[in-house]
């Protein structure tokens, strides 16, 4: 997938500030339909959109998140390794002057773990069958209040 990105909707939406996501794939989890499915959907929900691609390390990730100036990291995961992965892609993130950015993810994981990642900093962690029209419409309300909050007019 490419971080190029498509326009849609009405005028006001080309003035408005897009957001800019990166979708990665940490660890040796081979299975990606879902994060490609997220990143298209987002994409044509009118956000900037870079797909990292399989078997990323949490380093790789960050530095990508980094490069491309991003407001929000999605992980996906359906290997099991989440409570690993994720706070590490966190810690990363974190050393690179990136704490700023909206952290979510998505794949198979517990409800015991999700509890335990969201006081860890991930906002906010999607299931499988979550309709991705209501990921992208949760992501834009989160940095509509984010840039409201820092004064700045999205």
């Amino acid at each position: 997938m490419s971080a190029t990105s498509t326009t849609t909707g009405s005028s006001a939406d080309a003035t408005r500030r897009r957001i800019r996501v990166l979708i990665g794939k940490p660890g040796l989890d081979g299975h990606d339909r879902g994060a490609k499915t997220v990143a298209t959907a987002l994409r044509d929900f009118g956000m900037e959109v870079v797909y990292t691609g399989l078997h990323q390390t949490p380093e790789m990730i960050a530095e990508v998140a980094v490069q491309e100036d991003v407001d929000v990291v999605g992980l996906s995961i359906l290997s099991g390794a989440h409570m690993s992965l994720f706070p590490r892609v966190r810690k990363e993130l974190l050393s690179r002057n990136m704490g700023h950015v909206l952290l979510t993810g998505g794949g198979i994981i517990p409800a015991e773990d999700i509890e335990t990642l969201q006081q860890d900093g991930f906002t906010r962690l999607f299931g499988p069958g979550t309709r991705t029209e209501d990921i992208a419409k949760w992501i834009e309300e989160q940095m509509q209040r984010r840039w409201a909050s820092e004064g700045d007019q999205a």
